[in-house]
């Protein structure tokens, strides 16, 4: 039996390894996303942790997260934990079928304009860390986001959800900068859904909690 342990997050920083990452992420398509400052240490659990992994599973068997058919996963979802600190699934995680606490990490501070990510865990945030982040800076009432993937969801809510602009690639501040405009200048705050018109079917949904973001993700599949 695995038990784990809850630290305060100082304490969790006393733990590193040592192994303090500061470099700039770059995916497989070869494109700079973001500047990752990593700590790694052992898995962060947190009392949302258990509800986070639930959720996870679950978006996992309806295929909203997966690997798709080059072998990269996709999808992530998020919760906050207090402040604009959350705890985020990690890079390229969606290619398990089941994930623990050691594919969580605890993103402890962002700066959209800077373009940086700052984390701790046994991972690395995950690459729509930013679109996560600027969520959480929208509104404090938002517990929880899920970025999925799903054609043609994707395909029909074009017009029907606000949408990114398509220049905005995902991952980037330029999409997370245009998720904050369309929180302010459209009706995204009550319709709690997304699409990343620059990001072929990347749908992102929000709520106070996750099984509210994920009602809403649900909803709109039954319509499409």
């Amino acid at each position: 039996m695995n038990i784990f342990y809850f630290y305060p997050l100082a304490l969790v920083l006393s733990f590193a390894t040592n192994c303090c990452v500061n470099r700039v992420m770059q995916m497989k398509d070869g494109v700079i996303k973001f500047s990752c400052n990593w700590t790694k240490t052992d898995p962060v659990v947190l009392p949302q942790t258990d509800d986070l992994i639930y959720w996870r599973q679950v978006l996992h068997r309806k295929g909203f997260i997966g690997v798709d058919a080059k072998g990269i996963g996709y999808g992530n979802i998020s919760c906050r934990i207090t402040g604009n600190e959350f705890l985020i699934t990690g890079s390229g995680t969606g290619v398990f079928i089941e994930i623990g606490v050691q594919h969580l990490v605890l993103v402890t501070s962002f700066n959209i304009h800077r373009n940086t990510v700052d984390s701790i865990g046994p991972v690395i945030a995950s690459s729509e860390s930013l679109t996560h982040a600027a969520l959480y800076l929208c509104d404090p009432a938002i517990g929880a986001v899920l970025h999925v993937h799903n054609l043609n969801m994707w395909r029909a809510l074009q017009r029907r959800v606000p949408r990114t602009d398509k220049k905005a690639e995902y991952g980037t501040s330029e999409v997370a900068k245009e998720i904050i405009r369309l929180y302010n200048q459209t009706n995204l705050k009550k319709e709690g859904i997304l699409v990343m018109a620059g990001h072929e079917e990347g749908i992102v949904t929000f709520g106070p909690d996750m099984a509210t973001a994920a009602s809403i993700l649900f909803n709109w599949a039954e319509e499409c």
